[in-house]
């Protein structure tokens, strides 16, 4: 499946870019940079992205159906138009009791500035 970005400067409906597939998981690409990434994501109920780990914080907003998040054995229900911050280094997975969809949002930069303010 093509993973490419969206067209710029035109207007789009965001739980309308990405299906449902039968037992998959989609991923469509909003726009990826070195600095980060914005994507889309839609589960087919009962998928699940095994647990993992990132070395940056990942913003997670569901848009369609409800997420099941667990962050270090610790899980969240997330309903349409929650959202919910995965911190950098935390164990992770993302399981779909139902169908749903998402946004992932990954910044990549600004992390080196944190190491300045240690002392």
């Amino acid at each position: 499946m093509e993973n490419s970005e969206v067209e710029k400067s035109k207007f789009f409906i965001i739980v309308e870019i990405i299906e449902y597939v039968p037992n998959s998981v989609v991923i469509k690409t909003i726009i990826k940079k070195t600095t980060g990434n914005v994507s889309v994501v839609s589960f087919d109920s009962g998928e699940v992205l095994s647990e993992k780990t990132s070395p940056f914080d990942t913003f997670i907003q569901v848009i369609d159906g409800q997420a099941e998040i667990v962050i270090n054995d610790e899980s969240t229900i997330l309903e349409i138009g929650q959202a919910i911050i995965i911190p950098a280094h935390a164990r992770n997975s993302i399981k779909a009791n139902v169908r749903f969809k998402m946004i992932s949002t990954i910044i990549k930069s600004g992390y080196e500035d944190m190491s300045l303010n240690t002392f």
